[in-house]
């Protein structure tokens, strides 16, 4: 009766999200992933203008398609980072299966540009590679078998999962794309160690991967080539690793100065694949070093605050997330100052790319959403609790 005559209370509907992101989000790591961006325009500005040129672009052209993909995998990235942990697993098994049936069809309908390896589709004003939508989706997907496995009467996730792994290993094999296959492989080793499994089997799959890798340098021309360019003693001054090389050596501790650099206008692709030495060159070790810090800073504290949680499924994919970014940042620049053999992968929002930065975008999106700091008690506590 009270409510017929003055009207029903309104119901209060809690926190508001944004208020609620900001004070939950783990702003120092948002903050580097925003500024690693602005890295990424600014070395875009020297690195991109001579293929502008050479393709008769405007000058700046791809400097503002890097903008407005690195504009769309901004926005993503906030709104996926607002998402809660069952949301993003709903995300990630619908990107999954999208990205798993695009990869499957690649050989039928996708194009390799010329490089030699089909790994895109083209849409004409733009392309779009589905193995760059695959890693951060394979992991969530993954760290969802591994932590159901976990549980008593649970499915056999371990095995639904290296299944799952070893179908896209071999797929993207074949393309051959080796990169992201390391990487995907990669990401399931460091979520299985974590989940718990014996060193019997890590042992086991490293000899697995140590013969897979002998097969595929006995049969794929194009992997062998890249070992053998990788021992190699000396490096030809004509290919890119000898121009990146050359172009780190000369930058020296302060650069060369901006727009000085050279190496930009030799290498086809200073502005994706070997970036960093155009950064090395202009800007010195310093610009290289504040690089690292902030890939080494957003990595640290995403595993810091996962060492906090409690539940199976958010810590091994964050940790999944967390690792696959840290390590492809690491392939990346580890290739430019030859540590490692030619990989063909792209520096996480530093580089230039459509599909790499919105992949990306929904990564670290996805990552921040499971650091978060939520209502619960630390997995410390608990285990202490168990032991009295």
């Amino acid at each position: 009766m009270t409510e017929m005559v003055y009207g029903a209370v309104p119901v209060t509907g809690g926190e508001p999200v944004l208020p609620k992101w900001w004070r939950t989000v783990d702003k120092w790591s948002l903050s580097c992933i925003l500024t690693l961006f602005a890295v990424g325009i600014l070395l875009g500005l020297a690195a991109s203008v001579p293929l502008a040129e050479r393709n008769g672009l405007n000058p700046f052209h791809y400097v503002q398609r890097q903008a407005f993909f690195g504009g769309l995998a901004m926005i993503a990235m906030m709104l996926t980072s607002m998402m809660s942990p069952t949301v993003v697993r709903r995300l990630a098994v619908v990107g999954f299966l999208i990205s798993f049936v695009a990869l499957a069809f690649l050989p039928v309908l996708g194009t390799d540009f010329g490089k030699g390896a089909v790994r895109w589709y083209s849409l004409g004003f733009a392309s779009v590679q589905p193995s760059e939508f695959l890693k951060p989706f394979f992991v969530i997907v993954a760290a969802w078998f591994l932590a159901a496995g976990q549980e008593l009467s649970g499915p056999p996730g371990r095995l639904y999962s290296f299944v799952m792994m070893v179908t896209i290993v071999l797929m993207l094999a074949m393309q051959p794309d080796f990169g992201q296959a390391s990487l995907i492989l990669f990401a399931w080793g460091v979520m299985w160690f974590v989940g718990g499994a014996p060193m019997v089997l890590l042992v086991g799959l490293a000899g697995l991967v140590v013969v897979a890798g002998t097969l595929a340098y006995n049969s794929s021309q194009h992997f062998a080539r890249r070992i053998d360019g990788f021992l190699t003693p000396e490096v030809d001054p004509t290919t890119q690793l000898g121009y990146a090389t050359n172009a780190i050596r000369e930058g020296g501790f302060f650069g060369v100065g901006v727009g000085e650099g050279t190496v930009k206008w030799s290498l086809p692709d200073a502005h994706t694949d070997f970036i960093i030495a155009v950064a090395a060159e202009e800007y010195g070790l310093v610009m290289v070093l504040v690089i690292l810090a902030l890939y080494a800073t957003i990595v640290v504290r995403s595993f810091i605050r996962l060492m906090r949680e409690r539940d199976p499924f958010i810590r091994l994919a964050g940790t999944g997330l967390a690792a696959i970014f840290g390590v492809q940042a690491m392939i990346n620049m580890g290739v430019a100052v030859r540590l490692l053999p030619a990989k063909g992968m792209t520096l996480p929002f530093v580089s230039y790319g459509g599909s790499s930065l919105i992949a990306g975008g929904i990564a670290v999106g996805m990552l921040l959403a499971l650091t978060r700091a939520r209502p619960q008690g630390e997995i410390g506590d608990i285990l202490r609790a168990r032991a009295r």
